[in-house]
């Protein structure tokens, strides 16, 4: 891989240390890309427990673990620097992917200025784990045409900067919450006030992809009472809009008749088989 124009070597082949995205959960979901990273390292420096233990016990067995949690990049960095500097093979294990709400790059970039090089392999997300779990798709045709990912307002995010109720707004966007499951009723109640349907959809999956995957279901008026009584105040995954229940969406332009020999729209590719990446 590389992004001067140079030959693509793949993501096992790069120099540096792999920041990996260790998946959801499940040790199935972990990239082949991943799993053969994690199975030749010598040291792997994980994300705690949001990284499930099966995974770490089946392919990480042979490696030296340790875990970030409680560790500033000043014990870090050198931690893994000194590693790699050694001669030894060093992987860097985030949970999901380390693109959606990790703390990847200011590590990379700190490594960077200690001399060492780095680069990201891709992992799943808990949304795309979520949507499977619940057997819909964040896009549906006529129901869901946009996907957001966010956050609700905290610690790390004022109230000016959380842009939920703005997202539902749109109606026709399926809404990822990332790091907001200790806040589900406060967003659903600013919601409410904000005068959103209070029958829209949400699901809240906890864990999702684990063993003990738990889904709750409900309304933007009833959902943070539904959760507030299952006791989850971390690790879930919560979804707004009409895509979660998979219903009342119409066919698509690929499975209609003008891909038997009819005429095609004037639109843009409808999906990956007429030129679109995703």
């Amino acid at each position: 891989m590389s992004v001067d124009g140079d030959a693509d070597t793949g993501f096992t082949d790069e120099e540096g240390i792999p920041f990996v995205g260790a998946g959801p959960g499940d040790p199935d979901l972990l990239t082949v890309a991943g799993r053969k990273l994690v199975e030749d390292a010598d040291l792997v420096v994980h994300a705690g427990s949001l990284v499930n233990s099966e995974l770490l016990d089946e392919f990480c067995a042979d490696a030296e673990q340790v875990n970030s949690v409680g560790k500033d990049l000043e014990e870090l960095i050198p931690l893994m620097a000194d590693a790699y500097e050694s001669g030894r093979t060093v992987v860097r294990l985030h949970s999901g992917d380390p693109a959606i709400y990790g703390a990847a790059l200011e590590q990379m970039d700190a490594l960077a200025e200690a001399g060492v090089p780095s680069y990201l392999v891709p992992g799943v997300t808990s949304a795309f784990a979520a949507s499977a779990t619940l057997r819909t798709q964040l896009t549906l045709n006529e129901v869901s045409n946009h996907v957001v990912f966010t956050r609700p307002q905290g610690r790390t995010l004022s109230p000016e900067e959380d842009h939920i109720g703005d997202f539902v707004g749109f109606g026709d966007t399926t809404v990822c919450i990332y790091l907001g499951t200790h806040a589900v009723a406060e967003t659903m109640d600013r919601l409410l006030d904000e005068g959103h349907d209070p029958d829209t959809p949400v699901a809240v999956v906890y864990h999702a992809s684990w063993p003990d995957e738990d889904v709750i279901e409900g309304t933007i008026e009833t959902i943070g009472e539904k959760v507030e009584d299952a006791g989850y105040r971390a690790s879930a995954l919560v979804i707004i809009g009409e895509a979660v229940n998979g219903s009342d969406y119409e066919r698509s332009f690929l499975y209609g008749d003008w891909a038997r020999g009819g005429d095609a729209p004037n639109d843009e590719p409808d999906s990956e088989t007429e030129g679109q990446t995703q």
